[in-house]
């Protein structure tokens, strides 16, 4: 257990960290600070997951209004997007309070969603902009807001906006990163926001550690903000697959490791 204060130190450090090395992969350092909570500063369940979307609001205004500071709103995607996932993630809010509250089938549901991550970050290439022959297979909207609704939910149990998962799925279909990144950016954002104001009225009503851990959530939040920020600038200098190799190795093990406890 760490000392007043160091936690909060740990946990901005900890984010910097994470949040430079997932950048440039392409993904939110989101997804691996939840496993960072609940294997060193040891938040509780299901408090570890409405912290980890603290993160998401804190961190993402900077990127958000860079986005909308080079006329990148996400347009009519960021709407449809934010339709389906702030439905999908009150009501995964839900279902983590009241179905999944203890640790070991939570362990179970990480491992669920590092695992086909890790795996797709390992085996695939960045998307490019000018990609030849690119085709755009659009997805109807009632489906995407089905599939968000769908991420959103996963969003809520597991503590992540839906923008990392919901990335690959509309760039996969053709369509560009610059109209997916700010559209998946926006609907984190809000989705993030909706999952802790949900989360943080249950608390009201449930027993245990269920709103979030605000002092940690902030400096996470603060950590992920300057991490971001250095990573899309160290972008253009690493090797880009490489990068995303070795995160999707990481994301793999990590996985591994949480499936591993939650059947054992």
């Amino acid at each position: 257990m760490l000392g007043k204060g160091w936690t909060e130190v740990l946990a901005l450090v900890a984010a910097y960290v994470i949040a430079t090395l997932a950048t440039p992969a392409g993904i939110s350092g989101a997804v691996l600070l939840l496993p960072f909570q609940v294997r060193v500063l040891d938040t509780p369940s299901p408090a570890v997951t409405s912290t980890n979307l603290l993160f998401n609001v804190v961190a993402t205004p900077g990127a958000l209004y860079r986005y909308w500071r080079q006329g990148q709103t996400g347009g009519r995607l960021a709407v449809v997007l934010i339709a389906g996932t702030v439905p999908g993630i009150i009501a995964g809010s839900v279902i983590r309070v009241e179905l999944l509250p203890g640790p070991r089938v939570f362990d179970l549901v990480v491992a669920a969603v590092l695992l086909p991550l890790g795996t797709w970050l390992a085996l695939t290439r960045p998307a490019r902009e000018d990609r030849p022959g690119r085709r755009v297979r659009p997805i109807r909207v009632p489906v995407l807001l089905l599939l968000g609704a769908a991420v959103g939910c996963v969003g809520g149990i597991y503590g992540l906006g839906g923008g990392s998962i919901l990335a690959p799925i509309l760039i996969g279909t053709g369509r560009r990163p610059s109209e997916v990144a700010p559209a998946a950016l926006a609907s984190t954002f809000l989705t993030s926001v909706a999952g802790v104001i949900t989360f943080t009225v249950l608390s009201v009503h449930e027993p245990g550690s269920v709103a979030p851990d605000w002092p940690t959530g902030i400096a996470l939040g603060v950590g992920g903000l300057a991490g971001a920020y250095t990573g899309a600038r160290l972008q253009s200098r690493l090797p880009d697959v490489l990068i995303r190799r070795l995160i999707g190795i990481l994301v793999i093990a990590i996985g591994a490791l949480f499936l591993g406890s939650g059947l054992g």
